[in-house]
């Protein structure tokens, strides 16, 4: 199963930089942001939980709460 979760983090890193080089509005942008959500749907049918996909940072907890 961490495949799963190795696949989705690579398909939404894929996706992010095409965003981010060409715009979010993109034919290129749109096909890679889609296979990032089904590579996380995937994940999350397989029992996996949006935590395992985002692990938190040690100094994102340290600071104050954000609303």
């Amino acid at each position: 199963m961490p495949h799963l979760i190795q696949a989705a983090r690579a398909a939404q890193q894929r996706a992010a930089w095409a965003a981010l080089a060409v715009g979010s509005h993109h034919p290129l942008a749109r096909v890679l942001l889609a296979a990032a959500a089904m590579a996380a749907t995937a994940a999350w049918e397989a029992g996996h939980r949006v935590a395992d996909l985002h692990p938190s940072n040690q100094h994102h907890e340290e600071g104050s709460p954000r609303a």
